[in-house]
């Protein structure tokens, strides 16, 4: 009996601290799987990888009608999460192109992070990109300037700066600048285009951006 017992301990403990042990948003990667597995993905398609801007952008694909898309944003992922899971975001895929937004939250995870840090962590991603995807168009959407992270604006603008340098460098890849449409008539930040938390946009907000998005869309 006292074998038993050790033994259900021992299993307990274990799966116990297996399933504390899962990184940050192992189970949003995991659904992905399972969706991929339900309805394989289609091949051309335009794939978007980020955090909750193209998470909460359910319905991506009504604004742009004619394109086929494929959306893994998931939770408030940072670069570093883009880099940690970057074989299960592009390996179960062919797009023709892909666009990423990233890189907000790793400033928000860490407000003393300098820019130079999170412009390196978009490199070490479009370098992994790279080597699977050599040809295809990859572009970057600009870190927008949310209104409930305004202190952090002086580094997010840096390294848009820094990162729009960097893509204009390379082939087949653009930088794709939405913080100039997302302003009023005397430059400021447009809060009406954000939901209550200053941090999510609103249908219209998304409607700026596909204004923005749409020349560079394949």
């Amino acid at each position: 009996m006292k074998k038993v017992l050790s033994v259900f301990l021992l299993l307990s403990f274990v799966i116990f601290f297996s399933q504390e042990k899962k990184p940050m948003f192992w189970q949003d990667i995991q659904n992905f799987k399972k969706q991929d597995q339900e309805t394989p993905p289609p091949a051309n398609a335009i794939l978007l990888i980020g955090s909750s801007s193209f998470t909460k952008w359910t319905d991506v694909s009504d604004y742009f009608p004619d394109k086929t898309i494929i959306n893994r944003g998931f939770g408030g992922s940072r670069l570093t999460d883009l880099n940690y899971y970057a074989n299960d975001l592009l390996n179960p895929y062919q797009p023709k192109q892909i666009i990423i937004y990233c890189g907000e939250n790793d400033f928000a995870d860490n407000d003393k992070l300098k820019a130079k840090e999170v412009v390196n962590r978009y490199k070490t991603f479009y370098k992994k990109v790279r080597e699977k995807f050599p040809n295809i168009e990859v572009d970057y959407i600009s870190i927008k300037y949310s209104p409930s992270r305004e202190k952090l604006w002086p580094q997010m603008k840096k390294a848009n700066k820094m990162i729009a340098c960097f893509m204009k460098k390379e082939k087949n890849a653009e930088y794709i600048d939405i913080t100039k449409i997302m302003e009023n008539s005397e430059g400021n930040v447009r809060k009406d285009l954000f939901v209550e938390d200053m941090l999510h946009m609103t249908p219209e907000g998304y409607r700026l951006w596909t204004s923005v998005m749409n020349p560079y869309m394949k």
